[in-house]
């Protein structure tokens, strides 16, 4: 059995193959050994008793009446990409809190009607994402070019961070089969960059602006979180993620997933990362 706490559980199946709906109501669902857990009581659809729930295999569960969930449950869920909704008696009412909007639609428009110009504006808004980070504006007008010079700077940029902790690098490499062989360093950056990644989210969300719709990244449905995660790539993943294995060497008892994000927090709240995102998202399409 894989072991969810410790992360390894990397297998996902597709919605396609899933059941649809599971509904539990008087009883709490929690975390046990990695495997989803619901202990119910009595007086509810389901009888009374200790049921391992099958979350991999089930798109949404419907979290009746009499119900509690912890965090460690929530944060398998997410993991898993199954979806939880708090519901009233036989589903006839929705109590789960709706994602975090603004007041306004504007800045999702404004994301839109750029987007939505493959040859002007949004080439026009990777152009500034990649002049950000790069400190200057790229005459280019392919955005390939405009990917593979960023690429050939990033080699340059891990290599003086790594230098600047005084961390031993010998390139970049990620191995998804198996993330756990990397060493030390690149599996610091792993943590840093799912650390920011999160940051990102918050702040797109926050800004109600269309995750799906990136700029530099095209494919994945967190393409827009992934623009604004690799503006603070060099400034905050990087730095993170060597200070992170530096410190693994005097600290080897540690492991570098607890050690990054603790420093990822530090460095969160004491630079106003987050907020700093947001500010960055509404100057990007050029909303007060």
């Amino acid at each position: 059995m894989l072991k969810g706490r410790l992360g390894l559980e990397t297998a996902r199946i597709p919605h396609a193959d899933r059941h649809g709906l599971l509904w539990l109501e008087r009883g709490t669902l929690s975390v046990e050994d990695g495997c989803l857990r619901f202990v119910c009581a009595a007086g509810g659809a389901l009888a009374a008793g200790d049921y391992q729930i099958p979350h991999q295999a089930v798109s949404l569960i419907l979290l009746g009446p009499g119900s509690a969930v912890t965090h460690d449950a929530l944060r398998l869920l997410a993991r898993h990409g199954t979806a939880l909704a708090a519901v009233g008696g036989d589903g006839v009412r929705s109590y789960t809190a709706p994602p975090l909007m603004a007041d306004h639609s504007d800045l999702a428009r404004r994301q839109v009607r750029c987007w939505s110009d493959a040859d002007g504006a949004r080439l026009s808004i990777a152009r500034r994402m990649y002049a950000w980070r790069l400190g200057e504006v790229l005459p280019h007008d392919d955005i390939a070019v405009l990917r593979g010079i960023e690429g050939a700077r990033m080699k340059e940029t891990y290599r003086l961070t790594a230098q600047r902790f005084s961390v031993p690098w010998h390139g970049r490499r990620y191995d998804r089969s198996n993330p756990g062989a990397d060493d030390v360093p690149n599996q610091a950056i792993n943590h840093a960059a799912t650390a920011v990644e999160a940051a990102a989210t918050i702040a797109v969300t926050a800004t109600a602006t269309v995750p799906q719709l990136g700029f530099i990244h095209e494919d994945s449905g967190q393409a827009f979180v992934l623009d604004i995660a690799d503006l603070y790539r060099d400034s905050v993943t990087l730095p993170v993620a060597f200070r992170a294995a530096a410190r693994a060497v005097k600290e080897p008892n540690r492991s570098i997933d607890r050690l990054v994000r603790q420093i990822a927090g530090e460095t969160f709240r004491r630079d106003e990362v987050i907020p700093g995102m947001i500010e960055k998202i509404k100057e990007l399409f050029g909303a007060a």
